[in-house]
């Protein structure tokens, strides 16, 4: 207990000693609002991912919007955050996937990407306090790349986590300074580290952007010990498309076994316990939100939940993970709250992660570069009333194959296969992904209608199509039925898609 102590102090006074020579309040009064955005991992909508957020739904969700049709545009976290943080499609930045080789914090995103996120803009453009605490992207801390030395352009206060999501044992950037931690659950103090940066004197009265994104809720599945023993009850979520015998769908979702097993204890308890990582992000967003009102500031102050991409866990046979372009993987909860947010409205408006970062300048009263792809959604935030409008919802995804033999599990009956990967026999063998798992896919919103159209990378050309309307869990896959008409229209939508960039993307 005693060595904790110390490591905390450590890290405290670590924090204290370097944040004001990165951190130089600027000059002069507020003339913009705050923006605290809290980027989730892994966190799923249609599971029943938000039950462990509780305060966060009263205290943001009760005091803002709830947006029901939150999408990402790749279900996968290095590309999908890459799209928030610059509000750019994935084709049009090169990150395909979670690997340097993908473009994931490579020196090629540094040098062309890093340095026009939403925190660089906000910082150069409208003079913003920047803060960045928790998981960056999965390659940051790369010996190949700068190890964690580098500290992304446009953060005052850096504090990034070096590759993927840890709960314990992790090393930490602080403002490129490397520090590993052992003991200290990583939510809890990236929470520490928030609040000692709303403790300057200067955030009462200058504009400033805060990213927080903890582990939860993503694998290796830890809760804090506190909260070790909640939800003991709790089970997977057994919805329609739960263990359903996929019909008509790409050969990776149907390969064998196409039936979980009747024990599936392991899929509750992985359940559990996301649910139980998530009680600390519950956690974090409280002691965030008391400390801006003991500033006075929250009325001044955007606050956002979000997730990088949806999660499955038993969906159409699958174990668990996400990759597909199914509403389990692709739709995420979205939460705003904010000066001119109505309270408690359902906002039915389609969003994506493409349009945060545009969203979040407009906010600002800076006009979103011509070189981002997203639009921003300032009136339909801002508007009271319910309208879904007319939009397009646009995704990509690269599937892979394996990387190593590690990544197909030996005692599978097929052994190693570079054509597919993340293939365990504590998942039954049944492959997450396979290099032809490569798929586009719109969802038209106009009036009543919420149509999908997925198109397959294969040889086979493969389509799904769902009426999400009437069809809500997917089950169905109606392409078989459309006429020529049909398919030449959203032909020719995703071929644009494919295609576009900053402007031509905004008119699609």
């Amino acid at each position: 207990m005693r060595c904790q102590c110390i490591i905390y102090f450590t890290i405290v006074l670590l924090g204290l000693v370097l944040y004001p020579v990165f951190a130089k309040p600027p000059s002069g009064e507020r003339a913009s609002p705050n923006f605290i955005y809290i980027l989730t991992d892994d966190q799923d909508l249609m599971l029943n991912g938000l039950i462990a957020m509780k305060k966060s739904l009263s205290l943001i969700g009760d005091r803002g919007k709830f947006f029901e049709h939150a999408y990402v545009n790749t279900p996968l976290c290095c590309p999908s955050r890459s799209s928030i943080l610059t509000g750019k499609y994935p084709h049009n930045m090169g990150v395909v996937n979670n690997s340097l080789s993908g473009n994931c914090s490579s020196l090629y995103w540094q040098k062309y990407h890093e340095p026009h996120s939403v925190a660089a803009i906000l910082k150069n453009r409208a003079n913003y306090t920047t803060f960045y605490a928790g998981k960056y992207l999965n390659q940051y801390g790369s010996r190949f790349t700068g190890g964690t030395a580098h500290v992304p352009k446009g953060y005052d206060w850096w504090v990034g986590l070096k590759g993927n999501s840890k709960y314990y044992n992790y090393t930490l950037s602080i403002n490129g300074t490397n520090l590993p931690v052992k003991n200290l659950y990583l939510t809890d103090l990236l929470a520490n580290y928030s609040l000692a940066f709303l403790n300057q004197r200067f955030i009462e009265n200058s504009p400033f952007f805060m990213m927080v994104a903890p582990p939860a809720s993503h694998s290796p599945f830890i809760p804090p010990k506190r909260y070790a023993n909640k939800f003991p009850g709790a089970s997977v979520v057994k919805n329609p498309s739960f263990n359903h015998t996929p019909h008509n769908k790409h050969w990776i979702v149907k390969m064998p076994p196409k039936r979980l097993p009747n024990n599936i204890t392991i899929l509750n308890q992985i359940h559990r316990r996301r649910l139980q990582t998530l009680l600390a992000v519950d956690d974090l967003v409280e002691r965030i939100v008391l400390q801006l009102k003991k500033l006075k500031i929250f009325h001044k102050t955007y606050f956002i939940i979000n997730s990088d991409n949806g999660f499955h866990i038993g969906q159409f046979g699958q174990p668990w993970d996400k990759r597909q372009p199914y509403e389990a993987d692709t739709r995420v909860p979205l939460l705003i709250s904010g000066p001119g947010v109505g309270k408690k409205i359902l906002e039915p408006h389609p969003v994506s992660s493409v349009d945060m970062a545009p969203t979040i300048l407009d906010l600002a009263g800076i006009k979103p570069p011509h070189h981002m792809d997203g639009k921003s959604f300032k009136k339909q935030l801002l508007n009271k009333r319910n309208n879904i409008g007319y939009k397009f919802v646009f995704m990509e995804y690269w599937g892979e194959g394996a990387a190593t033999d590690k990544s197909v599990d030996k005692s599978c009956p097929w052994g190693f296969d570079t054509n597919v990967t993340e293939c365990s026999s504590n998942q039954w063998c049944k492959c997450q992904d396979s290099r032809n798992n490569t798929y586009t896919c719109v969802v038209e919103f106009k009036d009543e209608l919420r149509f999908k159209f997925c198109r397959f990378a294969d040889r086979e050309r493969f389509v799904e199509a769902y009426n999400l309307f009437l069809d809500p869990y997917e089950l169905k896959n109606v392409y078989p039925r459309m006429n020529s008409k049909q398919v030449r229209y959203y032909n020719n939508v995703l071929n644009k898609f494919k295609k576009c960039s900053g402007r031509s993307c905004k008119k699609l």
